[in-house]
């Protein structure tokens, strides 16, 4: 019984979907690599031809990504809050499945690469991942109580960080396995499918989303809860600009994070690093490694400094990081920066700028500083602790000792 109990919750779906999606991550960047490996532009290199094509190809289909989930993910949002909890999380399943099923069509069959961008389109339909995340949230919130939700959450996001790890791994290695009669990724890309297919097949069939009936306060943000409601009143502008700058310091990096990543697949299969399909693997699992990083690093922090603290402390460490991959020559010294970054997170607004305008200034700087958006990140990510370092300055020095939660 204990068994089937834990078949029920969130987590089982939440790592098959990730290890799926580590698979197909990588299966895509390098099928973009080969199949626009002849392209050419008229004034470029053979090699910045090739970095624009994929950076073009990339720029336009993370836009859609990003953009297209916009208004299906309020309407499945709707149902969910409707009681329809599962709806949130199967619905935007089957737009993955989509995507990783377009794929292998275009790898077995030989199709065009642009058929990706009408798969991405369709997947905007299903609400995209800031439906499914949504709904996991949901689902793992409803079933914990108030004392342990923030630890439930992060144990969620840990066993996604640990997935992708293992996920990221092991793909390189599967790209390269091949038969007379199946092309390098094609294995690797029905390992995803069928990975996604036992995620989808649980969410619908075993996944249960329970309410845990126990009353909590409502607590406000950023303060202690008042007793009295004219104190509550007074205080109401001040917490009005702290969300304000917490949301300004997301922006501005979520901006650099997203930016720097956006080209960061590009950067690596050219010269001097040209990655084999198993460093982009080991590469992309390096990432994955921050989950693990943060969550110790919380458990760690939490008892002797405040979240704003630990906030500022994460930022700086990516600028330094990222800034660091701005002069990257070998492999090794990629990993040596990436250790040195933390958990990011995207936003679809701050998505819908840093797409075109990185890859813009990164195909515009190819053949004078190609690692120069990297330095943009830094300076980006720097102006995003100025309203976090302002907002820690507003607080009451009990409060900043305080969970930002109110906890």
């Amino acid at each position: 019984m204990a068994n089937l109990a834990v078949l029920r919750q969130v987590e089982p779906a939440v790592m098959l979907q990730q290890l799926s999606s580590t698979m197909y991550d990588t299966a895509l960047q390098l099928v973009v690599r080969d199949w626009t490996a002849n392209t050419s532009y008229a004034g470029l290199s053979p090699e910045d031809s090739h970095q624009k094509a994929m950076t073009d190809f990339f720029m336009t289909y993370n836009l859609i990504i990003k953009l297209g989930p916009v208004l299906p993910a309020l309407l499945l949002a709707r149902l969910g809050d409707r009681g329809w909890r599962k709806v949130p999380i199967v619905v935007p399943l089957c737009g993955y499945l989509l995507l990783r099923l377009s794929l292998l069509l275009v790898l077995f069959c030989g199709l065009p690469l642009p058929v990706m961008f009408g798969a991405a389109a369709v997947f905007g339909l299903s609400g995209g991942f800031c439906s499914y995340w949504a709904g996991v949230m949901t689902a793992t919130s409803l079933r914990s109580t108030a004392e342990e939700r923030s630890k439930t959450m992060m144990i969620v996001e840990l066993l996604y960080g640990m997935m992708g790890l293992l996920g990221s791994l092991a793909s390189g290695h599967l790209f390269l396995l091949s038969t007379p009669s199946l092309t390098h990724g094609t294995i690797l890309l029905i390992s995803s499918v069928l990975s996604h297919l036992l995620c989808l097949l649980h969410s619908i069939f075993l996944l249960q989303v329970k309410e845990v009936s126990v009353s909590e306060e409502n607590r406000p943000l950023l303060s202690p809860p008042s007793s009295h409601t004219t104190d509550a009143a007074a205080e109401a502008p001040v917490k009005v600009v702290n969300v304000l700058l917490l949301f300004t310091a997301a922006f501005l990096y979520d901006f650099a994070v997203g930016g720097a990543v956006e080209v960061l697949g590009s950067f690596v299969l050219k010269e001097p690093l040209s990655w084999s399909a198993t460093q982009v693997g080991y590469g992309n699992a390096a990432g994955f490694t921050i989950y693990i990083t943060s969550f110790l690093g919380v458990i760690v922090f939490r008892r002797y400094i405040s979240d704003i603290s630990i906030v500022l402390i994460g930022m700086l460490s990516f600028a330094f990081g990222i800034y660091f991959t701005t002069f990257v020559t070998r492999t090794w010294m990629f990993y040596l920066g990436m250790t040195l970054t933390i958990l990011q997170i995207t936003f679809i607004i701050a998505a819908l700028i840093y797409i075109p305008v990185f890859t813009k200034i990164y195909q515009s700087v190819l053949d004078w500083c190609p690692g120069f958006v990297f330095t943009l990140s830094s300076v980006v990510t720097v102006l995003g602790t100025v309203p976090v370092s302002i907002l820690s300055n507003r607080l009451p020095a009990r409060q900043r000792n305080q969970r930002l939660t109110g906890t």
